[in-house]
């Protein structure tokens, strides 16, 4: 009897083993169709490493794009039609200017005019008078130079009439030498102007593009490459990315900042950056190595750890710490715990998370 009580002691203990066996090889955990639906998973890929230097700067307006308009005569302010910010076509009327110099201008080009018209009078005259041998072929050679300097002084005053603009009467136009907007203004009606002021009456921009100047500081000049890849934000619009690549670097300290520039060339269709707004620069560059490379969104952050959410298929998934070598955007660098290759679930990670861990 007390054998039989042993062996179904040993059978019970066999059984208890066994049971304990399959529930620890048992599926803990298995995602639903419903909750695959709700995941994204990423591929982990070895990707060269980025870094960043960020920097403060400001618009301005492109050099070669940007006209000075000065005032050629001296005269009276009669009426200025544009103000600051105004944008203008090539050609429009930015002030009218009542001036002396002008009707002396016409008077002269209007003498020009008449110069040459008895200039060539007087060659007529000269050889008729040579057919009648009543002159000399000295008198026609000397009326030819007379007329040939009469249209040369007519050309000349042709000419400054173009550059000036001159039309009848004594008003001065003031025009819009490129299409753009006015940036600055140095005039005011009724103002009395003298030729030759060294102040332009008006700046105009063209700023379809515009440049983002950033100044560095010494200790960062090293990092600065020509054709590194930037993104620039503005207060006057935080959510939007500017991107662009470094265009010019400008190898001069100034003594005042201690400081060196560089500019981006960036696109500006719908005039949204003006210049002298403020920005910040971001410059991304390579640390020429490579790590593991996942989306932001898969890290979990819990237990003053990093996890990620390991993905082999519905029945097979691990919680697993990393340790993070850096955070650039939406892209994390993976110092360990992750290999090329491998897949991680990079939305709705934590869901799987709480279900696994609580």
């Amino acid at each position: 009897m007390k054998k039989i009580s042993f062996l179904v002691l040993i059978i019970h203990l066999l059984v208890g083993c066994k049971t304990k066996e399959l529930k620890e090889n048992a599926v803990a955990f298995s995602m639903s169709e419903t909750m695959m639906g709700k995941c994204e998973f990423y591929d982990v890929k070895n990707e060269d490493v980025k870094n960043e230097i960020r920097f403060f700067g400001k618009m301005e307006a492109d050099n070669n794009k940007t006209a000075q308009v000065f005032s050629v005569v001296s005269g009276l302010v009669t009426k200025i039609n544009v103000g600051l910010g105004d944008y203008v076509k090539q050609g429009d009327v930015l002030a009218i200017i009542q001036s002396t110099e002008v009707a002396s201008l016409q008077k002269e080009k209007l003498n020009a005019v008449n110069d040459v018209a008895i200039a060539e009078k007087n060659l007529q005259v000269a050889k008729d008078l040579f057919v009648g041998k009543l002159n000399s072929e000295k008198d026609v050679i000397l009326a030819e130079k007379e007329l040939e300097k009469a249209k040369t002084e007519l050309a000349r005053m042709t000419e400054i009439s173009s550059i000036y603009n001159i039309n009848k009467g004594s008003n001065f136009l003031v025009r819009a030498p490129i299409n753009g907007f006015v940036i600055t203004k140095n005039i005011n009606s009724n103002e009395l102007l003298r030729s030759g002021e060294n102040e332009p009456l008006f700046s105009i921009a063209n700023t379809n593009e515009i440049w983002a100047v950033a100044y560095v500081n010494e200790s960062d000049i090293a990092e600065i490459k020509e054709n590194y890849e930037v993104s620039i934000n503005t207060l006057a619009f935080p959510d939007v990315n500017y991107k662009g690549k470094i265009e010019k670097i400008y190898n001069v300290i100034d003594p005042t900042t201690k400081s060196m520039k560089f500019r981006v060339r960036l696109k500006n269709e719908n005039f949204q950056l003006k210049p002298d707004m403020n920005c910040t620069v971001n410059v991304h560059f390579s640390e020429n190595k490579q790590l593991p490379t996942i989306p932001s969104s898969a890290i979990i952050f819990d237990k003053s750890k990093y996890w990620v959410m390991v993905f082999k298929d519905k029945n097979n998934i691990e919680t697993r710490q990393i340790e993070i070598y850096r955070q650039l955007d939406d892209k994390t660098y993976i110092l360990s715990g992750l290999n090329d290759g491998e897949k991680v679930i990079s939305k709705n990670g934590l869901m799987i998370y709480d279900a696994m861990n609580d």
